[in-house]
């Protein structure tokens, strides 16, 4: 696909288009005391002041006030967002004026999969119609009959297409712009989530302010959706940055009993909502299982509140899995044998909390070594019960990744040798610093790090207490060193950074959140107080007015110098350009057989099967074993083999037509041994093209590279394969019936060019 200048003569418009524990209310302020017991959820709340800040107590009338604006400003910032989202993705691609195949080459790779059966819903006669063909379905895989709700998180497009059949709106909103409004309103969720967080953490709505417009300026960093709407991340995280939200508030002190059970079922309804929408939320779930261990060994939580976080997480899970037809793949999730042997073992050693700090520090070692020796081991049985091998190739990328083993496995090379799985480039740092993110989050990060390890060794030296104790320690909001809402944010941000840092994909789970952290840097006490100390000029005042001008400021700066530039970005116009792909759906669509079984590559195959609704032997979602070793035999025809083998493999698992791409038979793209048919030559032991050092062991390989030799016509191509198209990108051939006699004739049409 080519976004190429546009040119719209009507208006004269031509322009070029650019390139692509508890709290301490003394030490740490920022949650308010309610009146009576009680706590507000946002912003300031009850008769006592707002300790360590010396802010006076706010009247009814001007807490509904300052409620209203925050909230006002919650909203104006989401649209924005959404309004945002929405014009770069029509720009980027004149979607308004594209023809419907135009449109539904536009979602790209296993965004059409997806896509695809959302429309497949829409088009069934009823919606009984529709679920039946989602559980049995017969088109994703040829010679298989799969349950996509049980295989793919797909979910939401089956209640997209209910809701858009059940909704008066057929008439005036086209389906494909209520699937694309409603991905570009969690957007504006999206925004809401982290405006509430660094609200909660900081006790300002100016927070939540500089949070949005952070987000928004970092577009390029914190979202991909203007142009993979489709993707299963562009649906998850809005609901995981909701319960991140959600947690903040209920490890807040002092909630009354009604407060923490709504924030529970809160905490529950989001995180089922995340796992149900992207398939890799096990792996996402045991990061954030990871930080309510660590805050649980530092002694940040109380019992109840790490057993709840727990089983919010894992009665999540099981949600999913019953709806998801029992997908195996979530009992064997590592993150469920965690969880599962970190609840074990705390049971069987209460006294972990008791003795000198030495001896705590000990006791915790071992206690560690015991949940991560049972973690492992509640896996391996887990998987050999279920004969679960969905997610190896997983384990295999990280193992290669990290050079723990071998890195001449197809499926973890496929994912090494992308961009996406790579290291964080260091130009994204280079970029959230010019939007004055960076500075404030390193300081912050840096601060609070150094009092979180100090709280941790006061908390593992305090005195014992008892369950008794501790449990109304935590009602009445009784001292200790670090706030647990805070101390929760500061891990969530520091290990998904460390995620983001290893795999740049994953960067989108770190950045967002990045933007409330940092907000809450420059809104909070923490960073202030320290400054001003260091200054010798830490009065009341003087820190009140630094927490509300300092982000007034900033967000005025943010405006003065990005407003425009997003403008400029806004009003700049592509076109979508793809005639080639365009010419290929045509002709499949009204010269080859509904039934018809096409081969190629995952990419294409999504897009053949959007746009034409023919059956494919492999696709993008690659979480199935079986599914990967078809995907790899198939490639083979990118591969050093003969005609006879090629025609075998896909015979065998059907194929009626192959679909072979220059792109990827004289790849450039890419570096030697990234190459698809680099990647091919090792898997099978041959030596790769081009100049360059190839290990010992490889060997010529015998045969010429399928891809190029079939389209000299040679006789021993010619008796197996027929070309039936072709133009600059494509060419299309269909698999002959062996015959012992060649036969003179041949009823195959013409070649299309």
């Amino acid at each position: 696909m080519e976004l190429r200048k546009r040119v719209k003569p009507k208006h004269g418009l031509s322009q070029d288009a650019p390139s692509e524990g508890r709290c301490n209310h003394n030490a740490l302020s920022g949650t308010q005391e309610g009146g009576e017991g009680g706590v507000s959820l946002l912003g300031r709340s009850g008769s006592r002041s707002h300790s360590g800040s010396g802010v006076s107590p706010l009247r009814p009338w001007q807490q509904c006030v300052f409620m209203a604006a925050g909230l006002l400003a919650a909203v104006l910032l989401a649209l924005t967002q959404a309004w945002c989202v929405n014009g770069l993705h029509e720009n980027l691609l004149w979607f308004s004026q594209l023809t419907e195949v135009e449109r539904e080459i536009s979602f790209r790779t296993e965004c059409g999969l997806y896509y695809s059966y959302y429309k497949q819903m829409l088009h069934a006669p009823s919606i009984q119609e529709g679920l039946k063909e989602m559980i049995h379905d017969n088109l994703t895989e040829s010679k298989r009959t799969i349950n996509l709700l049980q295989r793919m998180n797909i979910y939401q497009e089956v209640f997209l297409s209910v809701l858009y059949r059940l909704l008066p709106i057929q008439s005036y909103l086209e389906p494909v712009y209520f699937y694309i409004y409603t991905v570009f309103s969690l957007q504006a969720v999206y925004v809401i989530a982290l405006y509430l967080t660094a609200w909660l953490l900081s006790g300002s709505w100016l927070a939540g302010a500089l949070t949005g417009v952070w987000y928004i300026l970092n577009r390029v960093d914190t979202t991909r959706v203007e142009f993979t709407i489709s993707l299963r991340e562009n649906w998850s995280l809005p609901f995981l940055a909701l319960q991140v939200a959600a947690i903040t508030c209920y490890l807040r002190p002092q909630l009354i009993t009604l407060q923490q059970k709504v924030m529970v079922w809160l905490m529950y309804v989001t995180t089922f909502c995340f796992c149900l929408t992207w398939q890799f939320n096990q792996f996402i779930l045991l990061v954030q299982a990871l930080v309510i261990y660590t805050l649980d060994c530092g002694d940040f939580l109380t019992t109840t509140q790490v057993t709840t976080l727990y089983l919010v997480q894992v009665s999540s899970l099981l949600s999913v899995w019953f709806l998801q037809f029992c997908n195996s793949m979530i009992l064997g999730s590592l993150v469920l044998s965690f969880i599962v042997a970190a609840l074990f073992i705390r049971h069987c050693q209460p006294g972990v909390k008791t003795g000198s700090l030495v001896v705590r520090l000990g006791k915790v070692l071992l206690h560690s070594a015991l949940v991560l020796l049972l973690t492992v081991t509640i896996n391996y049985l887990a998987k050999k019960a279920l004969q679960l091998q969905s997610d190896e190739h997983i384990f295999k990328f990280i193992k290669s990744k990290f050079a723990l083993g071998s890195t001449r496995d197809f499926d973890a090379s496929l994912y090494l040798c992308e961009e996406a799985f790579g290291l964080l480039p260091l130009d994204t740092l280079e970029r959230l610093a010019g939007t004055l993110l960076l500075y404030p989050y390193v300081l912050t990060l840096l601060l609070l790090c150094g009092m979180l390890v100090a709280a941790a060794l006061q908390n593992l030296s305090r005195p014992n207490r008892g369950s008794t104790e501790e449990k109304k320690g935590a009602r009445e909001g009784q001292v200790a060193a670090f706030r647990p809402d805070v101390a929760y944010n500061l891990l969530h941000t520091l290990f998904y950074g460390l995620l983001a840092f290893s795999t740049m994909r994953m960067k989108y789970i770190w950045t967002g959140h990045m933007c409330a952290v940092a907000a809450y840097g420059v809104c909070g006490t923490e960073l202030w107080t320290v400054l001003l100390s260091a200054l010798r000029c830490n009065t009341k005042l003087l820190l009140r007015l630094v927490r509300y001008v300092v982000p007034v400021v900033m967000i005025g700066f943010l405006y003065y110098k990005f407003w425009p530039k997003l403008m400029e970005e806004l009003s700049e116009l592509r076109e979508f350009y793809d005639p080639d792909t365009v010419e290929l759906m045509t002709w499949i669509s009204t010269k080859t057989p509904k039934q018809a079984v096409f081969a190629g590559s995952m990419q294409l195959l999504a897009g053949i099967k959007l746009c034409t609704g023919r059956v494919l032997t492999n696709h993008p979602h690659y979480e199935d074993k079986d599914l990967r070793e078809r995907t790899r035999q198939v490639y083979q025809v990118y591969a050093r083999r003969s005609p006879e083998e090629v025609y075998d493999i896909l015979k065998a698992i059907g194929a009626d037509y192959v679909v072979l791409e220059n792109s990827i038979c004289y790849e450039r793209r890419h570096r030697r041994g990234c190459r698809l048919r680099d990647l091919l030559d090792l898997a099978n032991g041959h030596i790769m093209d081009g100049p360059g050092e190839d290990d010992p062991d490889l060997v010529p390989a015998t045969h010429p590279r399928f891809c190029d030799a079939i389209k000299t016509d040679a006789a021993a191509y010619n008796t197996l394969f027929t070309r039936t198209f072709q133009n600059k990108t494509f060419h299309v051939y269909r698999l002959k019936k062996k015959r012992k006699k060649n036969t003179k004739g041949s009823s195959e049409p013409s070649v299309t060019q």
